[in-house]
């Protein structure tokens, strides 16, 4: 595998980019017409996850054909309904209860199976906590490297993806014969979800022998748009000071925009918000038209996770904070009298 570093900036233009590239980078070959993906799809509680059609888009990027692949209890009728996404041609489904949490022991042998048995050249997943889990264990059965959190494809054999938290772009020529990758979900917009016709599949099950047993887990209930896919997002900093004032500003100022809420690590560190509503490096990625952020610097941990939204603002009061020089709109000032007053003429219209 070859590896060119480009070095960039944030919001750096794609021109820009290609501009500085050492070497020229191969282009779309024969190739494409007999390359073949198979998209790893997520399914949860028998209900389809959409974010994961970003392993679609990028399939059809590649040229050839593209199959999705699903697998839990009761996936027939999930599989029926993927089939109905504009792009797909075949949907593979197994339908077995053991692989409902997609736990990667066994779950990894049960895809392994059926890349071999379909013959793929490439086998994407999104860049979720469900792909991160899953395919480095794929990858290593099949003796390929992976390629993780892609935002472009070049070729069948090249693509892009950002390192060092954004600051710079590294172009990844491969040679392994099948090509294992994550790919961005910002960087790759779910297709329709209507219009498609494709055929259902029966997958091959190994039914692998597997020592991790799910026990339990513990979610936060929310009517609130899920983080991950949501048009508009509000996000809360250290900024903040403590747990009671991210819970009295940022839920009323969410509501009123009808946003998710996010958080900066910092504030999650700090048990301002859970985990699970961490943006940036280590957290999710998002790209909503909107991004409302308060008590935000703007590390450029955060910054990696949020700086493809469409629309920035941001509430700070140091004219000096970072997140002013990504932000599209920025106002300096006290974030406890100033949230609660935007929140207020949200409210009126």
């Amino acid at each position: 595998m070859l590896a060119i570093a480009r070095s960039s900036v944030l919001r750096a233009t794609r021109s820009h980019l290609r501009q500085s590239q050492p070497i020229a980078v191969p282009q779309y070959s024969a190739f494409a017409r007999l390359a073949s993906t198979l998209a790893v799809l997520e399914q949860k509680d028998g209900k389809f996850q959409p974010a994961s059609l970003a392993a679609v888009t990028a399939g059809t990027k590649l040229g050839g054909s593209i199959t999705a692949f699903v697998a839990g209890s009761g996936v027939k009728s999930v599989a029926e309904e993927i089939g109905k996404a504009k792009g797909i041609e075949k949907v593979i489904y197994v339908d077995n209860g053991a692989y409902d949490k997609g736990l990667p022991e066994n779950y990894a042998p049960l895809l392994v199976e059926n890349i071999k048995k379909g013959g793929y050249t490439h086998v994407i997943a999104g860049h979720s906590a469900f792909g991160k889990n899953l395919m480095p264990r794929v990858s290593a059965l099949l003796d390929t490297q992976q390629i993780s959190d892609i935002t472009e494809i070049e070729s069948e054999d090249t693509f892009v993806r950002p390192i060092y938290a954004g600051n710079a772009i590294m172009t990844v020529q491969s040679s392994d014969s099948i090509k294992v990758i994550t790919a961005r979900g910002t960087a790759f917009p779910a297709p329709e979800t209507e219009g498609g016709s494709a055929t259902l599949e029966e997958g091959a099950d190994p039914k692998s022998e597997s020592q991790t047993e799910w026990i339990s887990e513990d979610l936060q209930k929310s009517d609130r748009p899920d983080l991950g896919s949501a048009d508009k997002v509000v996000s809360g900093g250290r900024g903040l000071k403590s747990k009671e004032d991210f819970d009295k500003l940022m839920p009323p100022l969410a509501d009123a925009l009808g946003a998710a809420i996010g958080a900066s690590r910092a504030a999650v560190d700090s048990g301002f918000a859970d985990n699970s509503l961490q943006v940036g490096q280590t957290g999710k990625n998002v790209a909503p038209q909107l991004y409302l952020c308060a008590g935000i610097s703007g590390a450029i941990q955060h910054l990696a996770g949020m700086k493809d939204s469409k629309v920035i603002a941001a509430i700070n009061k140091d004219p000096e904070a970072p997140i002013f020089q990504v932000a599209d709109v920025g106002l300096v000032g006290d974030l406890f009298e100033k949230v609660p007053e935007l929140t207020e003429k949200l409210k009126s219209q």
